[in-house]
């Protein structure tokens, strides 16, 4: 299908508190960002199969932008563009049942930068051609490098049927992950899609795949990954309670 006859579902007006900007006092404190999202694909399957799976979902796609904006603490408008785009339009996860995206379009505006004399804001459009992941394989199943900065990493984890990723701590990075699929168990207890876990440093948790189907992650780890700081540890994972979900996500 060519981006000529693509359908378009939108997300409009979406307001998420958050860190973004280059200025101290923008770096230490959340300011409200608007995000206009128009995702281009083919609706025709949904269509005639009446199946959310084979469209996209607007409010579990919400979820993922308010996660990652939340997450992340972007320093330009256009490094935060560019990393919710190539999440959106990297190909679905092994397991994940979405309707791949042809192109999307993104607005980020910042209504208070120039305090109410008028709103900068920023657009871009991404086609899917233009992701190209780069995938590292893990003894539990594999890893997608959706995009890295000096600050902050932002990766997809597959686990495999049948396999988990071990108890671990980590002493550097702060770690953000969210349930991208079903079927999953967090800490040895059942975690739906759209679940968030904030994992303080030092924090034991795990993640296990109980089913015969792919399970996936999305994880912002703050700085990047460093490989030395995923340390395995013995014992009882930490009790740590998923953030509250988000309003849509569901």
């Amino acid at each position: 299908m060519s981006d000529a006859r693509a359908d378009v579902v939108r997300i409009e007006g979406l307001e998420v508190d958050c860190v973004v900007g280059v200025y101290p006092h923008e770096r230490h404190a959340s300011q409200p960002l608007r995000v206009d999202l128009a995702m281009e694909l083919d609706t025709r399957p949904a269509a005639l199969g009446e199946r959310v799976g084979l469209t996209v979902d607007y409010a579990f796609a919400s979820a993922q932008v308010v996660f990652l904006l939340r997450s992340c603490r972007f320093r330009l408008l256009e490094t935060a563009a560019h990393a919710l785009t190539r999440t959106l339009l990297a190909p679905p996860a092994p397991g994940e049942k979405r309707a791949p995206l042809v192109a999307c379009t993104l607005r980020l505006t910042k209504p208070g930068a120039l305090r109410g004399f008028a709103q900068p804001s920023l657009e871009i459009r991404r086609s899917a051609d233009e992701v190209a992941l780069e995938q590292e394989t893990k003894p539990w199943g594999t890893v997608d490098i959706l995009h890295e900065t000096k600050a902050a990493g932002i990766y997809r984890l597959n686990v495999a049927p049948g396999k988990g990723i071990p108890l671990h701590v980590h002493r550097q990075m702060r770690e953000s992950e969210m349930v991208l699929t079903k079927g999953l168990l967090c800490q040895n207890r059942k975690c739906p899609p759209g679940t968030v876990h904030r994992w303080p440093r030092e924090a034991a948790h795990r993640y296990d795949n109980p089913t015969s189907r792919w399970q996936s992650i999305l994880c912002v780890d703050t700085p990047p990954f460093i490989p030395e700081d995923e340390i395995e540890v013995e014992g009882e994972p930490a009790d740590v309670p998923p953030e509250p979900p988000w309003a849509v996500a569901g």
